[in-house]
């Protein structure tokens, strides 16, 4: 592993261990220093500010459970994109599911059409009530595809559909969370696709249930300037995707993205959520890749 290490991670472990403890620059500090909730003596190398999450669908042929343990043993706390019959696999090794899903949720059928409204409702309550049942806070959602639609009317139709679901979604303490994806590369005609649509939908809703889900990876392609957006957007946002750009692979130093100094800038902004791998690994070894995806976004 210690061969794809990229150079910021030996020049921040070497500084780890010169300037807090002197160890070796890949042993950590030591158990007491590090948030129990996140880790344990076997993966002490992770500082514990950051809640490391992974999307699953990155990592399909590996069973579940096989795949549940390895993330519990690397330090990660939750698996994103889990359906409700999954659940229960992530949480009899010690994770969470931190962003649940379900087959009906939809990239491109989503609220911004009416005509989805009263359906989209329904599923959601179910998926709502399931989720505050395993104590699940974040359930995603779409806005859909625009279809020819304007973005003020998509707002609006987003607001009419969303409201009565955050009430609902409010009584059993979940959040609602919209991703922002690119319509560039990955999904053409996705109207919530710049991080300014999707803060004036938050703004309109007035919810505080309601927040974005940002994608490093999709608006890298779409408008650059992460760090500052995310500087001053942070208060609508409650989860982060990763991913090297362009391609979507591993987010070392193959990719245009400084992904230590975002996760710093995302630290520094009082988060507390989770930051979830989501790219396609090309290692032989996928987990090494991904352990490698964890090691570069801890602080």
């Amino acid at each position: 592993m210690a061969d794809k290490l990229n150079r910021r991670i030996m020049l921040k472990n070497l500084g780890l261990g010169a300037g807090i403890l002197s160890i070796s620059s890949f042993s950590g500090v030591i158990a007491s220093e590090l948030s129990t909730s996140q880790t344990s003596s076997e993966h002490s190398s992770l500082s514990g500010k950051i809640k490391h999450s992974v999307c699953r669908w990155c990592y399909q042929d590996i069973p579940l459970d096989r795949f549940a343990k390895a993330c519990a043993k690397m330090g990660i706390v939750a698996i994103d994109l889990l359906k409700p019959s999954e659940w229960e696999t992530v949480e009899k090794e010690g994770l969470v599911c931190s962003m649940a899903t379900d087959d009906f949720a939809s990239i491109t059928e989503g609220f911004n059409d009416p005509s989805n409204h009263q359906k989209l409702q329904e599923q959601y309550k179910g998926l709502i009530k399931k989720a505050s049942e395993h104590k699940i806070k974040n359930v995603i959602c779409f806005s859909g595809n625009r279809n020819g639609m304007d973005e003020e009317t998509g707002i609006k139709n987003c607001v009419s559909g969303l409201s009565p679901l955050l009430d609902y979604a409010e009584k059993h303490q979940v959040n609602l969370v919209m991703e922002l994806l690119n319509s560039k590369v990955d999904h053409p005609d996705y109207m919530c696709d710049h991080t300014a649509w999707g803060v004036k939908l938050a703004e309109s809703l007035n919810k505080s249930n309601f927040k974005l889900l940002y994608d490093i990876y999709h608006m890298q392609i779409m408008e650059g300037d992460v760090i500052r957006t995310i500087r001053e957007n942070h208060q609508f946002i409650n989860h982060y995707h990763t991913g090297g750009v362009p391609g979507r692979h591993e987010i070392n130093d193959s990719q245009e993205l400084n992904y230590p100094a975002i996760i710093q800038a995302i630290y520094d902004t009082g988060f507390n959520g989770y930051v979830a791998q989501e790219f396609i690994p090309t290692y032989e070894d996928k987990l090494a890749a991904l352990k490698e995806g964890i090691e570069i976004c801890d602080i």
